[in-house]
């Protein structure tokens, strides 16, 4: 059995391509049904994100090279796509190497943030789709929980998804470090953009007791705030909102400052000189960098924020080595794994066999043998059993060597001379 992998990713083609081969999951079900022919194709997933398309395939025997052409051939006419279109944005891995990208790929190390999490949440659905498909059989299922265990190892043992390396998610873990912890901290979002979303879907994440948010458009606020649980504040209310807040996180689109010195400094007084952490991620900034020479008022812009995220990229690309000596070593165990998977039928069905015709043998002769009281058939029934075990020891004993070393020809001479190919599963 072989393992193929043809695809195309962020690092590969752009996104004008990716999107134009990009699958649905009612087309994923549709289209690996009909890619998997029992015959050369034996098993087939599907991975369809915004940064990757891959088709993942068992073959059999030692058809993986055709099985390769099939697959690029089956995603062109899948997606009604000419293949001169993306031939030369795609990647074939066969065996080792594809086991070892799909290992990578659901650890987030060929991801485009190294260590984010989506990306095996995205491989556990590509696969359940699968599943529901009935084309993942024994190899694909094996593989797909060996790369969830691996996935596991590394977040486990390494720190490749510790440190942020998005903005807003930076902004939010400033804060909680700032704080120690975001209960009963007050936060206020300014602003209702992308970047203001991200950074309240963090906030809630990151267990902040109360937030508000205040923008130009009132309604609009009311919709980010009930979204993620929080307070909608008027605008025209915001420096009466200031005094009640810990951490203030701006991202509007605002061509001037939003919060000026005077207005820090009347919140100030009204939180009786309680400390504050300004955060702000708009460019233009809105916050005046004044502010932050007030006592017991701190301010972060963007470029500190961008500083922090250099170094955790850093970071993570550090822990990514660790990680990848996870995957090599999980690499070489399921390569170990697959073989005895296909070793395993041959030599099940050998013992199957000649158990069989000791028992057929045994009833053919049991008439001359006169009557049997339970503990003879139970006496001649273990040594039929051990007879077998003796006789199909060495030859299971060779027939696992030869495999081993890759002797394949060896292999099928011995499920040729016992007829094995009919038993197997």
């Amino acid at each position: 059995m072989s393992i193929v992998l043809v695809g195309l990713n962020h690092k590969t083609a752009p996104v004008e391509v990716r999107e134009r081969l990009a699958f649905t999951d009612e087309a994923c079900a549709d289209s690996l049904r009909a890619l998997v022919d029992g015959e050369i194709v034996r098993e087939g997933l599907i991975v369809s994100t915004c940064n990757r398309v891959e088709i993942l395939a068992a073959s059999a025997g030692n058809h993986g090279a055709e099985a390769a052409g099939r697959l690029s051939d089956f995603l062109s006419r899948a997606r009604e796509v000419p293949v001169e279109l993306f031939s030369g944005h795609l990647y074939t891995h066969a065996d080792e190497a594809a086991v070892r990208h799909v290992f990578r790929v659901a650890s987030s190390l060929d991801s485009l943030v190294v260590g984010e999490p989506q990306v095996l949440g995205q491989v556990r659905h590509s696969y359940s789709i699968a599943v529901e498909a009935g084309t993942a059989g024994r190899v694909l299922h094996k593989l797909v929980h060996h790369a969830l265990h691996v996935a596991k190892r590394v977040r486990n043992e390494t720190g490749i998804a510790a440190s942020a390396v998005s903005v807003s998610f930076t902004a939010v873990e400033l804060g909680r470090k700032i704080f120690g912890s975001l209960q009963g901290a007050t936060v206020l979002v300014i602003g209702a953009g992308e970047m203001a979303e991200l950074a309240a879907q963090h906030l809630a994440g990151a267990g902040a007791t109360r937030v508000l948010v205040a923008n130009r458009t009132y309604e609009t606020a009311q919709e980010l705030a009930v979204k993620f649980g929080g307070e909608a504040v008027e605008f025209d209310a915001l420096e009466q909102t200031l005094a009640e807040a810990d951490i203030v996180i701006c991202s509007t689109g605002a061509q001037d400052y939003v919060i000026t010195p005077e207005m820090a400094e009347r919140a100030r007084a009204s939180r009786r000189n309680r400390p504050a952490f300004f955060i702000d991620i708009s460019v233009p900034r809105n916050v005046d960098p004044a502010v932050g020479k007030l006592g017991n008022l701190f301010v972060f812009d963007v470029d500190d924020l961008e500083a922090v995220v250099a170094s955790n990229i850093r970071e993570r690309e550090r822990e990514a080595e660790r990680a990848e000596l996870i995957v090599e070593s999980e690499v070489m165990q399921f390569q170990q794994a697959l073989r005895n998977l296909d070793i395993g039928p041959a030599v099940g069905a050998l013992k199957g066999k000649l158990q069989r015709i000791a028992h057929e043998e045994f009833e053919r002769q049991r008439s001359r043998l006169g009557p049997l009281s339970p503990e003879q058939e139970r006496a001649i029934e273990a040594m039929l059993m051990s007879a077998v075990n003796k006789i199909s020891h060495p030859v299971i004993h060779r027939m696992r060597r030869s495999y081993d070393k890759g002797e394949d020809g060896d292999v099928q001479a011995w499920r040729d001379i016992f007829g094995l190919e009919e038993e197997e599963p």
